[in-house]
């Protein structure tokens, strides 16, 4: 499972045989993409059947953007007809929550910043894309291992450096952004 998963682009952490919470991420944003009831429980007999009856990865329903999906902790990037990249985030923690709703990109800012809210708290490649709320952003943070399996963060959303970087140098101003879903 986890391997197949892992070939079709949903990062599961280290392909061991063992749903680890990282696996979860990716079954949950396995089952958004099929149609299945987006959990981020255990391993049912729906998604067994389910990924391992699946050749090919599923294409995505909706127009090309970013999509953040605060249940599964994954960022879709879709470009196209494609999922680009699903990569893992942390949304904002209890009394931090990164709101739901859709905007476009209005600002992005390349390298490394800090925070104009908290000291010390170092942004890289972020990009804003909700005028009504600019202080928040998708962008990495000063290592990886500030991006938890659950929400984590000061209201933004963090990415992993190399994934930020990325989807920073592919995103335009003016791209869909939206945010979605319960931790």
């Amino acid at each position: 499972m986890e391997r197949k998963l892992e070939s079709f682009g949903y990062p599961v952490g280290t392909v061991d045989g063992k749903i680890t919470k990282r696996a979860r991420q990716a079954l949950c944003a396995w089952r958004e993409t099929v149609g299945l009831p987006i959990t981020r429980g255990p391993l049912t007999q729906d998604d067994i059947d389910s990924i391992l009856g699946t050749s090919a990865r599923p294409i995505p329903t909706r127009a090309p953007g970013i999509y953040v999906n605060k249940t599964c902790q994954v960022l879709f990037q879709i470009t196209g007809k494609t999922y680009k990249r699903i990569v893992w985030v942390s949304s904002g923690a209890p009394g931090y929550d990164t709101p739901n709703g859709t905007g476009k990109v209005w600002r992005k800012w390349a390298g490394k910043h800090e925070s104009s809210l908290y000291p010390d708290a170092y942004m890289y490649d972020s990009i804003y894309f909700l005028k009504h709320r600019p202080g928040i952003a998708l962008h990495g943070s000063r290592n990886n291992y500030l991006v938890h399996t659950y929400p984590a963060s000061h209201s933004c959303v963090r990415v992993w450096r190399p994934d930020i970087h990325e989807i920073f140098d592919e995103t335009p101003i003016g791209t869909l952004v939206s945010v979605y879903g319960k931790y």
